[in-house]
């Protein structure tokens, strides 16, 4: 089994050749938007082409049902799945299930915890008990391999769930881990404070790195996680030695508060809000600068991006005068989404995704990765934005 690097946050001297993608945090907003923006890439053929697949959050919940259905997927001799509808009507059946206002009642009353209660949902309608170890393999470079990250509280750094291995650079290493896909998901969108944190008891030996200083108990016996986008928000750590990352993210920009309140709990939780956005804004910002100099090729799109920014000249999808606030104001919940909810947000994550590629994949990078971009005709679903 091929080592990675000693240090798993630390970028190579020399980039990796490939294409990845990250998908960032949001809740349920997040999961559907992404479904937009994969339903693009499926479409021009990129989808095939991802050499890794890196989540965080609601990110994940997408990220993970795509791994699973990926053995299911006919993709053609241009490398386009015929039936990609296998995943949306997968992650529709997610998005009509509400689960955080029940797994917090069932949590606070009923035996088990908050986070138990959320991975059991996902289980229920999701992942039906499978594991880590039914993601795609990736070793033959047939299959992107995909990341779902979390947040370690102890040792405050990136925890990785992958099909070959779990861990982070600081505790070490668990090879094949036997974890379930629906505890993965439920760790990377434990959304602090409510849904947070997640306890994950650790069975397997741990493979300290080099490097490693927390090897050992308590950290390598249990593992206590919370939300992917607390260390890092786009889910930029596992993809950045790759040499081009395609980046969508469905955040959630705070807005400003004339008189925000000042009792501890809920002042908090506008401390954690600022802290979040702070953090989100850097991460764009070093990504933006990394095109910029050259060290990546790809492109960032997000759920707050207006069309006119990226002064195409066609607009075939007529997005020119349409505001995407309202849908980038959708709480960051895991609640039920009502459909036409979730075409529009599935409209527009196509719609944007598709202004970035065409806009960022040039002609000599189309060749290269072997695809050709040509203008939608219309939206998934017509008539609901």
């Amino acid at each position: 089994m091929p080592i990675e690097p000693t240090d798993l946050d630390a970028a190579t001297s020399q980039h990796e050749d490939g294409v990845t993608l990250s998908l960032s945090g949001g809740g349920y907003r997040a999961m559907v938007f992404h479904i937009g923006a994969l339903w693009r890439l499926n479409e021009v053929g990129l989808l095939s082409r991802l050499k890794r697949i890196s989540s965080v959050s609601g990110g994940s919940i997408t990220a993970a049902y795509l791994g699973l259905r990926w053995k299911d997927l006919n993709f053609d001799a241009a490398g386009k799945a015929q039936n990609f509808s296998i995943v949306v009507d997968g992650l529709r059946k997610m998005a009509d299930t509400s689960v955080d206002v029940g797994a917090v009642i069932g949590g606070i009353f009923l035996p088990g915890t908050i986070s138990d209660r959320v991975a059991a949902a996902y289980d229920d309608v999701l992942f039906d008990g499978k594991k880590l170890a039914d993601l795609p393999d990736d070793s033959d470079g047939k299959a992107p391999r995909f990341v779902i990250n979390a947040t370690n509280i102890q040792s405050a750094v990136l925890w990785r769930f992958s099909r070959r291995y779990m861990g982070d650079y600081r505790v070490g290493l668990v090879d094949a881990p036997d974890v379930t896909l629906a505890t993965a998901v439920a760790a990377s969108s434990a959304f602090p404070p409510i849904l947070s944190p997640l306890t994950l008891p650790i069975h397997q030996a741990v493979r300290a790195v080099e490097g490693a200083d927390l090897s050992h108990p308590p950290y390598t016996t249990s593992a206590v996680l919370s939300d992917g986008g607390v260390y890092d928000n786009l889910g930029l750590e596992t993809v950045k030695r790759f040499s081009t990352l395609l980046v969508s993210d469905a955040g959630q920009q705070i807005s400003p508060e004339e008189d925000p309140h000042h009792d501890w709990a809920r002042h908090a939780v506008r401390i954690l809000g600022v802290i979040d956005n702070q953090v989100r804004s850097l991460r764009k910002r070093q990504l933006i600068d990394a095109y910029d100099r050259g060290d990546h090729t790809g492109t960032y799109w997000g759920i707050r991006t207006r069309f006119a920014d990226y002064k195409l000249p066609a607009d075939p999808l007529d997005c020119l005068h349409r505001n995407p606030a309202p849908l980038a104001a959708i709480p960051t919940r895991l609640e039920k989404m009502p459909h036409d909810v979730q075409n529009r947000l599935m409209n527009w994550g196509y719609a944007i995704c598709d202004a970035a590629l065409r806009t960022h994949i040039d002609g000599p990078l189309q060749q290269k990765l072997g695809i050709q971009i040509i203008a939608p005709t219309g939206f998934p679903f017509p008539g609901a934005y």
